[in-house]
């Protein structure tokens, strides 16, 4: 009898990027086994698409429902023990409340919800069931960005004093300037994308890197959102000051009008002793700065990183290892807490970092809305 970790998809069908990302991530240290789902909302493109990947057709089923129905008939030896949720945004609180309520395992596309009253409620009800959430916020996965918040965390850069975060792509460029094309994009529509398109699609993972790294917590925030034409009810551009509990302050800016950049996520800290600075671009090269020296860049694979930084590389140095290794050290960690086995609390993004979240984008789109005023996020 296997061992693997039985695994069910909802969404993702298709040639979805997300589909794919998570599927090649789930493999990568043999811990899952795709076991079925609901990947298209059209059964029969449905039942087409697991052939293509395999699957046994018993398991895929018609729609959400029907996979919790059957699903909980099964014994606890074959059942499906977490469930990835990959649909649209608006979809998410509903089907992970329902998995949770059944006792399933929950791994989360962000943002966890539409609302932050919603991911509350999704935190009470995992507290209750103790179940393993995680939010797939994928780029806290890349071993030097575990080695950043490792050295961070062990003082070597000092008092922090300056936090800059930002995620600026320019896919929306050419789609925002014609009125039909942004009129019939999804995550310019609230009703399946939300109340926000830039800061719930890539702000989001701006904010939680910037608390990873930092160990901090952002209190407060000064936003300024930008929707380009009268029509579009959706923010597509966010320029965002943001204050610590310990009186450091920084900025938090993403964008998707921002001509010509395809994944620009970079984050620089500075301290009181040195600063550092990565950026998903080029994932390798962490950059260590100081006053009296020269630029050190740090690689992944090397004895000098962290213990966490060395376990998310799985190749040796100077091999680039890039997105899907990312997200597959995101799967490695909730195989681990799944399976009860030791793993780091910084392994994977948890429910409470999809409410932080939530907390951040209503916090931010209250301000704008307000005058560009500073609001209070909560503890």
């Amino acid at each position: 009898m296997s061992n693997k970790i039985r695994l069910g998809i909802l969404g993702g069908g298709g040639d979805s990027l997300i589909g794919v990302l998570h599927r090649v991530a789930s493999s990568m240290f043999d811990r899952y086994e795709i076991v079925g789902g609901v990947f298209n909302p059209n059964y029969s493109d449905n039942v087409a698409f697991a052939k293509k990947l395999g699957l046994n057709y018993s398991r895929i089923y018609k729609d959400f429902e029907t996979m919790i129905q059957e699903e909980s008939k099964l014994g606890s030896g074959d059942r499906m023990e977490v469930v990835s949720v990959l649909t649209p945004n608006f979809l998410h609180y509903l089907m992970a409340k329902k998995l949770l309520e059944n006792n399933f395992h929950v791994i989360c596309e962000k943002p966890l919800t539409t609302s932050y009253q919603e991911a509350l409620e999704l935190k009470k009800i995992q507290k209750e069931k103790n179940s393993v959430f995680a939010v797939t916020h994928t780029y806290t996965g890349y071993p030097m960005v575990r080695q950043m918040t490792k050295m961070i965390s062990e003082g070597i850069i000092g008092d922090i004093q300056k936090v800059d975060g930002q995620y600026l792509q320019g896919w929306l460029n050419p789609v925002i300037h014609d009125k039909e094309k942004r009129s019939s994009t999804w995550r310019l529509d609230p009703e399946k994308s939300g109340s926000s398109c830039c800061l719930g699609d890539i702000g989001t993972h701006a904010f939680n890197m910037v608390e990873l790294v930092t160990g901090m917590k952002v209190s407060k925030l000064l936003a300024d959102l930008n929707t380009l034409y009268d029509d579009n009810p959706m923010d597509i551009d966010a320029n965002i000051l943001i204050r610590f509990s310990n009186n450091a302050k920084g900025t938090i800016r993403s964008s998707q009008i921002a001509t010509g950049e395809e994944n620009n996520i970079r984050i620089s800290v500075y301290g009181s002793k040195g600063a550092l600075k990565w950026e998903q671009e080029n994932p390798n090269y962490l950059y260590h700065l100081t006053d009296d020296k020269p630029i050190q860049v740090l690689k992944p694979g090397h004895s000098y990183n962290s213990k966490i930084s060395l376990d998310g590389t799985k190749l040796p140095p100077g091999h680039p290892e890039g997105i899907f290794d990312a997200m597959g050290n995101i799967y490695k960690g909730v195989a681990r807490a799944i399976k009860n086995e030791s793993f780091d609390k910084e392994e994977f993004p948890s429910i409470e970092d999809g409410v932080r979240g939530m907390d951040f984008i209503e916090k931010a789109l209250e301000s704008n809305t307000k005058g560009n005023i500073w609001v209070k996020l909560n503890n």
